[in-house]
C-alpha cells in the first residue's frame, strides 16, 4: 500500500536547518515516522526526502536514480542551477572524454610519494603561525582553509598562492538559491578562464592534473575528443567540490574535538586510532547541508512510496549516519564502532572518488592539530557560531579557539 501524502499547502520545507553543531529534529522524526517524505524546495518544487540508511543506500546505489539528470531542463530542483549543467556530472564527462585515469591518479595518495610529508609540512607551518599570533585565533581562515585548499593546488599543479583566489570563487559558485543570479555566471567562467590559462602557459603545466592534460593533449586517443574548455571544467569542478569538502569537514571535527576535549586527548595517547577516529567524525559530522539529489528514471518503489519516474529524490546523509538501526547511539562519538558503514562519501556510481585522500588528508590535520594545541577549546559558545546562509555546505563563518 503506498503511502498517502500531505496536501501540497502543507509540505514541510527543506533544507532543515542550516546549522551544523545540532542533528535537526526533523531528521529524525521523518526518519522514525516517514523515512520517504514529500517536501517543498526552495524553488518552490515538490521532492521525495529519503532520510533512512537502508532506504538511502538503495537510492544512491540504484542506477534508476540519476545525478547528471537533475541539470536537465525543466525539471524539479533542489535549487536554481547557478553553473553550467555539463559540471553537474562531473565523473560522466571524465568517463566519457576518457580521462578517467589522469583523474583518478590525482586522487590517488600513493600516486604522489612527498604528498603525506608535504601535507603534514603545511600543516605545522600554519599552525606554527598561528601560534606565533596566540590565542584566539580563527581556526578556518587560519588553517582549514588554507591547508585544505592548497592540498587541491597541488593535486592540479598550480601555484598554492592561488588558493584565496580561488576560494573566493567557491564562496559564490555554491550559493544555494531559489532562483539564478547574475554573479553566478561571470564567476563560473573567471575560473575557467584561470585553468585555461594554466594549461596553456608556455611552458606546458608538468605537474599535478593539469600536467596529465597537458599531455593528453598530444594523445591521438584523447586529442580529438576533448577541448581546453572540457578540461579546464573537470580541474575547475575537482578544485571546488575537493577544497570545500575537505575544509568543511574539519572544521566540523576540529568542533567535535574542542568540544570533547578527552576524544583529542585520546588521539594522543593512542595515535594509531586515527583512521578509526576519522571515519567516526565522517559519519557524526553535518557538513553536507544539502541533500544529495536524484531524478528518478523509471518508477521505482523505495520504502512504501512509489516513486514516478521524473521526479527529484533528495538523499539525507544526515538522517542516515545517524540511522540507530545501523550506529547504536548514533548521537556519540565512538571511535570503537565495530562496523562504520556511513555515507559521507556517497555511495554507487557516484561515491566519492577521492575518499582515500579525503581521509589522508584529515588523519593528517588532526594529528598535527592534537598535538600542537594540546588545550584546543572553543572562544566562544558553540551555539554563538554564526552558520554560513544557503550554502551547499554547512560552514561556521569564522571559528574561533583558544588553546
Amino acid at each position: 500500500m503506498t503511502t498517502s501524502t500531505p496536501a501540497p499547502a502543507d509540505l514541510p520545507t527543506f533544507p532543515l536547518s542550516r546549522r551544523g553543531d545540532v542533528l535537526p529534529e526533523e531528521a529524525e522524526r521523518l526518519r522514525a515516522e516517514q523515512p520517504v517524505a514529500r517536501v517543498r524546495t526552495m524553488t518552490g518544487d515538490e521532492a521525495w526526502l529519503v532520510s533512512s540508511y537502508q532506504l538511502a543506500k538503495q537510492v544512491l546505489e540504484d542506477e534508476r536514480f540519476s545525478l547528471k539528470d537533475t541539470a536537465n531542463p525543466g525539471v524539479p530542483r533542489q535549487y536554481a542551477l547557478t553553473i553550467p549543467p555539463e559540471v553537474v556530472d562531473n565523473m560522466g564527462n571524465i568517463n566519457s572524454a576518457g580521462l578517467r585515469n589522469a583523474v583518478m591518479k590525482t586522487l590517488s595518495p600513493r600516486a604522489d610519494k612527498e604528498l603525506g610529508n608535504w601535507l603534514e609540512a603545511q600543516a605545522h607551518q600554519l599552525l606554527d603561525a598561528l601560534i606565533v599570533q596566540g590565542p584566539p585565533a580563527d581556526l578556518r581562515d587560519g588553517f582549514t582553509e588554507p591547508y585544505s585548499a592548497a592540498l587541491h593546488c597541488r593535486l592540479l599543479g598550480i601555484p598554492t598562492d592561488d588558493w584565496r583566489r580561488l576560494m573566493s570563487g567557491i564562496d559564490v559558485a555554491f550559493i544555494t538559491s531559489p532562483r539564478r543570479f547574475e554573479g553566478s555566471t561571470p564567476n563560473w567562467y573567471k575560473d575557467l578562464d584561470y585553468m585555461v590559462g594554466h594549461l596553456n602557459a608556455d611552458p606546458a603545466p608538468k605537474e599535478g592534473l593539469l600536467g596529465r592534460f597537458a599531455e593528453l593533449r598530444h594523445s591521438p586517443d584523447v586529442s580529438d575528443q576533448v577541448s581546453d574548455e572540457l578540461l579546464a571544467t573537470v580541474a575547475l569542478s575537482l578544485f571546488g567540490a575537493g577544497a570545500v569538502s575537505t575544509s568543511a569537514f574539519l572544521q566540523h571535527a576540529i568542533i567535535a574535538l574542542a568540544g570533547q576535549p578527552e576524544l583529542a586527548d585520546r588521539l594522543r595517547a593512542e595515535p594509531a586510532v586515527i583512521g578509526r577516529a576519522v571515519d567516526e567524525l565522517l559519519r557524526y559530522n553535518l557538513s553536507i547541508g544539502d541533500a544529495l539529489p536524484r531524478i528518478a528514471l523509471a518508477d521505482v518503489r523505495v520504502g512504501e512510496v512509489q516513486v514516478k519516474a521524473g521526479e527529484l529524490v533528495l538523499v539525507l546523509i544526515e538522517g542516515a549516519n545517524y540511522d540507530p538501526a545501523v550506529f547504536p547511539d548514533p548521537r556519540r562519538i565512538d571511535f570503537d564502532r565495530e562496523s562504520n558503514p556511513h555515507l559521507a562519501f556517497g555511495a554507487g556510481q557516484h561515491f566519492c572518488p577521492a575518499s582515500a585522500l579525503g581521509r589522508t588528508h584529515a588523519e593528517i590535520a588532526l594529528t598535527a592539530l592534537v598535538e600542537r594545541l594540546p588545550a584546543l577549546r572553543p572562544a566562544l559558545p558553540v551555539e554563538q557560531l554564526a552558520w554560513r546562509p544557503g550554502f551547499i555546505k554547512r560552514l561556521p563563518e569564522r571559528l574561533p579557539v583558544l588553546w
